[in-house]
This record gives C-alpha cells, sequence and structure tokens, in this order.
C-alpha cells in the first residue's frame, strides 16, 4: 500500500511536467477559453495529424507561444485564424473554411451522395418497367 501511496504522489508531483502547453494561463477564463478552442483547431504542421494542442513538436510550441502573443494584442480569433492562413496556407487549419477552393471538399460528399442516389433510383424505375418473362423455362438442377 505505501509503494502505491508513493506511485500515485509521484505521479501527481510530476503530471505537470508532462503537460505539453507549458505556458502560463491566462487570469481571463474567457480569453483562456478562446486560447484552448484556437489552439484544438489548428493543425501541427509538423505532425499533420494532431492539433498545435496536443502535439508536442517545436513548431506546435512556437505557435502556441504565437497565438498567445496575438490574443494578449487583443486580436480576435477570426484574425489569428486568417494570420494562420496567410503564412501557413488552408492545410494549417483542422476544419477548412467554408468557401473558395475548399467549398468543393464540403460539398463533394453529399453530391457524391446524391449521384449516387439517382443512378440507384433510375436503375430501379428501369428494371421496374421491364416486362416479366413468364414463359422461360425453370432452371433446372
Amino acid at each position: 500500500m505505501r509503494i502505491i501511496s508513493v506511485f500515485v504522489s509521484a505521479f501527481l508531483l510530476f503530471s505537470t511536467a508532462l503537460a505539453i502547453d507549458s505556458g502560463e494561463k491566462f487570469k481571463d477564463p474567457e480569453l483562456q477559453a478562446r486560447y484552448e478552442k484556437i489552439i484544438s483547431e489548428v493543425r501541427c504542421l509538423k505532425c499533420q495529424n494532431q492539433t498545435i494542442k496536443d502535439s508536442a513538436a517545436f513548431l506546435a510550441g512556437d505557435l502556441r507561444v504565437e497565438i498567445r502573443r496575438m490574443l494578449m494584442e487583443g486580436m480576435t480569433d477570426q484574425q489569428v485564424f486568417d494570420f494562420l492562413v496567410q503564412r501557413y496556407g488552408e492545410f494549417a487549419l483542422y476544419k477548412p473554411r467554408k468557401e473558395g477552393k475548399t467549398l468543393l471538399l464540403w460539398l463533394a460528399p453529399a453530391l457524391l451522395f446524391l449521384i449516387g442516389a439517382l443512378a440507384i433510383g433510375f436503375t430501379l424505375k428501369r428494371r421496374m418497367a421491364l416486362p416479366i418473362d413468364q414463359d422461360a423455362p425453370e432452371e433446372q438442377s
């Protein structure tokens, strides 16, 4: 029991060392919430499959510092996202904007589903219009 309590205590004491975002939290909870939201929606450009909130890469750390600085300067969320897109491209955002070139990416699944549904509908309609051949001999086994 003593060993377990030592391990639990050590884990609780050193768990802050494992934190990825080691920057000081904002005193304003609303600003902290905005910061958390933004870093959750920005892709780590090195890892590419993680947000900068979850990434331990140096580039992700630099982006977190930069976003923190921009928020402290009073920039809006949209201005921060615009800066990131201008600097790194639309790929930096986990959810690309629904405008311009990326509009096709957002509409493609719905368009493909519609085309498939129409193809199935036309095929079924055409098959239903075919006559049933009742005089055909039955298959012999």
